[in-house]
């Protein structure tokens, strides 16, 4: 093991020996619990603790007997890609009695479980921290009655509690994202982007119900993510006289020659009255109003089912090991805690606190404080909703403030999903703000060849859904076309640019910075936003079109996992793109469940290939026999894939046999993820804004002129929030030879992704281990806070 800094913790010394835990799922289900329930299993078995599966959640407790049942490493093989819960799940109205906990408390001291891991909703984590309450009140109380010892209830004396929030409707207050939205979203996404060809080829107007009985999130965020014309949601319902506000939308949208209408309605959806509306009365309305041919798509229990997609499989993942680790870590006098997700950090916060603040929404909406209710949803929520409001509904040219700003959008570098997304969102917040939105075709070559043109809202309809760059986009750089750009900047009047791109838009807004010296036509404002599959720009922890490359990776994965299990002993090597950054590699392996993942960020030797090669050898006397093993296609330039494959196939001999598969550009390719498209959307829109002030800020004597460092920037996500940060101070944290941020926060999940396939590692829990308190933020943080 390689030595440890002074000043790092590491969790070596949390030894989970003589500890026993319990893993329930309760309440709906939810698609990443499998993953979460794995991760609990083998961190538990890692650090030496007995871990028992707990089946039918509360009512298993309650009923003991073959319910509860120690687990194995084995036991949890092949459940990653599983939806739902394999552990299954039950309503218990038992567990709410006194009596039903103390059947509960007596079945768990019999195997001496002290510490439970619930998996579930608001409902199923407030029964399970007034169990906790209670403790060592039924513990007497068993006693008295002569079930167990009074040693027992010296030795039990306190009971640990740790949630993990699933719940497809993201409407756990204190976490950005619960386990299973992420996948609901992407079913809700998978149905729209098909429905939109039939209504298109028709000139339809389709309503679609989504789940969501006391939050909007699945439908907002849905309608973002689709382009919708009219969302429904409880917490923010339509102002009085929507219904005429609707029809003279959709009619204005027909008469644009827009072919088809989506209105997406959450089960839950109010009117300003508290009354219901429901997706039957909102097509009747459009009937009757506009004589429409309108259809009704209720998507139902669609939305729980499926495979769970990347995100929620490494977020359930993460939430799993953080999970054991709270438990080791909490003593008496730790209060109940639910691990969560915020940012790209994994927190801790009480329990209780959050199910106080989930109530709180609800209060609200009962006392129609909508504004309140949006507000308490948090920062995620309140950014979705003012989003949404900016690119749904075009104002009239009256009341259109007027700039006379020429604004130009270009992409930049290899395609990336959601690139259409961003421009879509960057061209309508322009136009919203003021500004003539102005489009180059073909990149910073298209530029120098005048391949420029106005833009406006109708031209980028529909464009969220899309694959790949509608403007086109390739990977030359600036440098050699400097003064061909220069003249189109002046020939067109060019007052700002955005760039979206990877690298190579990093490295063109660097040479840009660097000519302002010889032409003042760069001297305006320029923003880039990070979209690359790769995810290696500088300043920022996501790129747009990552998450898709992720989610094309663990689905072949998937099916490659599939036809192994078929043949059995059979290991596969998988190449992924990335050029010389790790990140699909790594996430891919742990979202697929990988042995092993190569990348060039780390080192390895042949010492190594020979170590993965003697762990698939002994995994294969197991039950699972099957490998899967990931490299980056830059990872070693001398241990290529072909030499990993026929080291694998010749140590292997007679043990098992090998295959190798090289993904290619399909990691490119596809529609869109709902993460993809949502992400691009907000932060494009938050480019133009900061666009829009700069422009206000260094406009002087009729002209625009900015030269300052500040004024080149590009917008990143940083750990909870979003960032513009001066191109020229990133280049320390640059590796340009290898085109790689120095640092890179997923290196700290490589540890997790070698716990999980049973490789003795060092893990680093620095970041963990604090409890922190639910934030409430103030609405102006909504605007400069987090994605």
């Amino acid at each position: 093991m390689a030595d440890q800094p002074a000043d790092k913790k590491f969790f070596e010394n949390l030894s989970g020996a003589g500890k026993a835990i319990g893993v329930l799922t309760s309440g709906g289900d939810a698609q990443g619990m499998n993953a979460a329930v794995r991760a609990v299993v083998r961190m538990g078995i890692y650090v030496e603790a007995k871990v028992y599966f707990i089946y039918e959640g509360y009512q298993g407790m309650v009923d003991g007997g073959d319910n509860i049942v120690e687990v194995s490493w084995e036991s949890v093989s092949s459940i990653l890609q599983v939806g739902g819960t394999v552990i299954g799940s039950a309503r218990c109205k038992e567990f709410r009695t006194r009596e039903g906990r103390l059947k509960a408390a007596f079945n768990l001291i019999q195997r001496g479980i002290t510490n439970l891991c619930v998996i579930g909703g608001d409902g199923s984590l407030t029964g399970a921290n007034l169990f906790r309450e209670e403790w060592s009140g039924l513990l007497e109380e068993l006693a008295q009655s002569g079930k167990i010892e009074e040693e027992a209830v010296k030795k039990y004396v306190y009971l640990n509690i740790v949630g993990m929030v699933g719940s497809i409707d993201n409407d756990f207050c204190g976490t950005d994202m619960t386990i299973g939205t992420d996948s609901a979203l992407h079913r809700i996404i998978e149905v729209v982007d098909a429905i939109m060809t039939t209504a298109q080829s028709h000139q339809r107007t389709f309503v679609l119900e989504v789940m969501g009985r006391h939050c909007g999130y699945l439908a907002l965020v849905s309608a973002l993510a689709c382009g919708a014309d009219w969302v429904f949601i409880p917490e923010y319902p339509p102002e009085e006289g929507w219904e005429d506000q609707m029809c003279v939308k959709l009619s204005e949208n027909r008469a644009r020659k827009k072919r088809l209408n989506i209105i997406i309605v959450a089960e839950g959806a109010i009117d300003s009255h508290n009354k219901s509306i429901t997706s039957e009365k909102v097509k009747d309305l459009v009937v009757q109003q506009l004589g429409f041919d309108t259809r009704v798509t209720i998507l139902g229990h669609v939305q729980r089912g499926g495979t769970p997609s990347a995100f929620d499989r490494i977020l359930a993942s993460r939430m799993g090991v953080e999970a054991v680790l709270a438990l080791l870590e909490a003593t008496a006098d730790t209060p109940a805690c639910v691990v969560s997700l915020s940012g790209n950090q994994a927190v801790r916060l009480p329990l209780m606190e959050c199910v106080q603040m989930t109530q709180e929404v609800q209060k609200a909406m009962d006392e129609r404080k909508f504004c309140e209710a949006v507000r308490l949803r948090g920062r995620s929520f309140e950014n979705n909703l003012n989003t949404y409001k900016l690119l749904s509904h075009r104002k009239p040219d009256t009341e259109l403030p007027k700039t006379n700003f020429n604004v130009a959008v270009l992409n930049v570098g290899a395609p990336a999903a959601g690139m259409n997304a961003a421009v879509r969102s960057a061209v309508r917040v322009g136009i919203t703000e003021g500004h003539n939105m102005f489009a180059v075709i073909d990149g910073f070559e298209g530029f120098a060849n005048g391949q420029i043109k106005e833009i406006s809202w109708r031209d980028v309809g529909g464009w969220t859904g899309q694959g790949g760059s509608l403007l086109g986009t390739k990977r030359a750089l600036p440098a050699k076309y400097l003064e061909k750009i220069a003249d189109q900047m002046r020939t067109n009047n060019i007052n700002a640019l955005m760039v979206i791109g990877g690298f190579e838009a990093y490295l063109g807004l660097l040479e840009l910075s660097a000519a302002r010296e010889k032409y003042d036509e760069f001297c305006v404002p320029m923003v880039m936003v990070p979209a690359t599959v790769s995810n290696n720009v500088p300043g920022s922890d996501f790129s747009i079109g990552a998450d898709t490359a992720l989610n094309t990776i663990t689905d072949t994965c998937d099916r490659i996992k599939q036809s192994a299990s078929g043949t059995k002993r059979r290991v596969f090597i998988i190449e992924t793109m990335g050029g010389y950054c790790g990140y699909l590699a790594n996430m891919g392996g742990l979202a697929a469940g990988a042995d092993a993942a190569y990348i060039f960020e780390e080192k390895f030797d042949i010492r190594e290939l020979q170590a993965n090669v003697e762990h698939l050898t002994e995994k294969m006397k197991t039950s699972i026999q099957r490998g899967l093993v990931l490299r980056n296609e830059n990872s070693n330039e001398n241990y290529t894939t072909d030499f990993i494959y026929q080291l694998y196939s010749e140590e292997g001999k007679g043990v098992f046999d090998c295959r190798k598969n090289v993904l290619g550009h399909m990691q490119q390719g596809g529609a869109p993820s709902p993460f993809d498209r949502n992400f691009g959307t907000k932060i494009s829109a938050k480019a133009i804004q900061w666009i829009s002030k700069k422009l206000r800020e260094t406009y002087r004597r009729g002209k625009v002129f900015a030269n300052t460092e500040d004024s080149v920037c590009l917008l990143g996500m940083r750990r909870r929030n979003l960032l513009f940060q001066p191109v020229v101070e990133l280049k320390d944290q640059a590796d340009f030879v290898h085109r790689i941020p120095k640092e890179q926060w997923w290196l700290k999940l490589r540890p997790l992704m070698k716990i999980l396939a049973k490789y003795k590692t060092s893990y680093d829990v620095s970041d963990s281990g604090q409890l922190e308190h639910v934030a409430r933020h103030s609405p102006k943080e909504a605007e400069t806070g987090a994605i």
